[in-house]
């Protein structure tokens, strides 16, 4: 059974990797910064698994204190969650520093301690959409070979992120394999049953009211999906490019409308870029994912959505369509 340590472990995203490594069988080590409350140090997984989940506090901008964990916790993978996870919601420079710190520190400890598979959580963000100054990518749907273009502290850490994981491949040759990913607006399990997001509204207010996931381009993920991408990352990382990067997202768009109308109303001059995101097409696009890893996302909002919901949010009466309810 292969030993994978998750930094954010306790976030919005790490739950559900960790449950879900868990589930398929990995010995999950589970750290941030401080253990989740009433959690022993190593305690039982998901129901009906027998894998261990072994929860660690730790500082991981303190170098000293990652170097102590990698070397306590000997994983085979490490996959780095921990980040500052929100743009401006900490000043520009604390962000910056901290993500960026964290990527580092992350790599290199766990390439001390032996690792052999070591993952860098990116961001969509590195390519600019919704700069203030005006943004246009040179094709749409967006892709890993679409320029980045950074334009605040978030979004150049976690380029910087990529970069750290490109750096230790370009040091560490075949030895060592890192990879980096990019998941679009993470929709939690729970969510789906009307918590709130990220944002602070609900999934269906963000369906209601399009200039809500606008300034995400209308992309979303749900978290257990991004948890199989990292499934089959680990087990495919000795095939793919050393310190490559992917986008993860749903098949669709978190829209009720194609994106080919609705980009151009919130992105000024994207009429003929947006012509080709006609029915459900999404913005990013996760063919990469696809064609190397074998990875296909298994839920959408279509599907997560209680019936009732999904039927008001279309403007339908409930029952009229083919949507299975929740699962969460």
């Amino acid at each position: 059974m292969s030993r994978v340590l998750v930094t954010g472990g306790a976030g919005r995203l790490g739950r559900s990797v960790v449950a879900g490594l868990a589930e398929a069988g990995y010995d999950v080590v589970s750290v941030d910064r401080s253990s989740p409350d009433g959690a022993r140090p190593a305690d039982s997984g998901p129901p009906g698994t027998c894998a261990a989940v072994e929860h660690r506090g730790a500082d991981l901008t303190d170098p000293d204190a990652t170097h102590a964990l990698m070397r306590a916790t000997r994983p085979d993978a490490v996959i780095n969650l921990a980040a500052i996870a929100v743009p401006f919601s900490a000043p520009e420079h604390v962000i910056l520093r901290t993500n960026a710190v964290i990527a580092h520190n992350v790599a290199g400890a766990a390439t001390e301690a032996g690792a052999r598979r070591i993952v860098m959580a990116s961001s969509p963000t590195v390519l600019g959409y919704g700069s203030p100054a005006g943004w246009l990518p040179p094709a749409l749907p967006l892709t890993e070979e679409s320029p980045p273009r950074p334009w605040h502290a978030y979004g150049l850490s976690k380029h910087v992120a990529e970069q750290v994981a490109q750096m230790f491949a370009a040091a560490r040759g075949e030895r060592v394999r890192y990879a980096s990913f990019r998941p679009c607006y993470v929709i939690a399990p729970e969510e789906w049953e009307g918590a709130p997001t990220q944002q602070g509204h609900t999934v269906r207010e963000r369906l209601d009211d399009p200039a809500l996931a606008a300034p995400a381009l209308f992309n979303y993920v749900d978290a257990r999906d991004v948890t199989s991408f990292l499934g089959a990352l680990l087990e495919g990382m000795g095939a793919i490019r050393n310190g490559d990067t992917f986008l993860v997202g749903a098949a669709d768009a978190l829209a009720r409308r194609p994106l080919a109308e609705l980009v151009p109303e919130f992105v000024p001059g994207s009429e003929e870029l947006a012509a080709g995101l006609t029915g459900t097409a999404p913005a990013f696009s996760i063919d990469k994912a696809r064609r190397v890893l074998g990875w296909e996302p298994a839920r959408s909002w279509r599907t997560e959505l209680r019936e009732e919901t999904v039927a008001a949010a279309a403007g339908e009466p409930a029952g009229a369509g083919r949507h299975g309810k929740g699962t969460a």
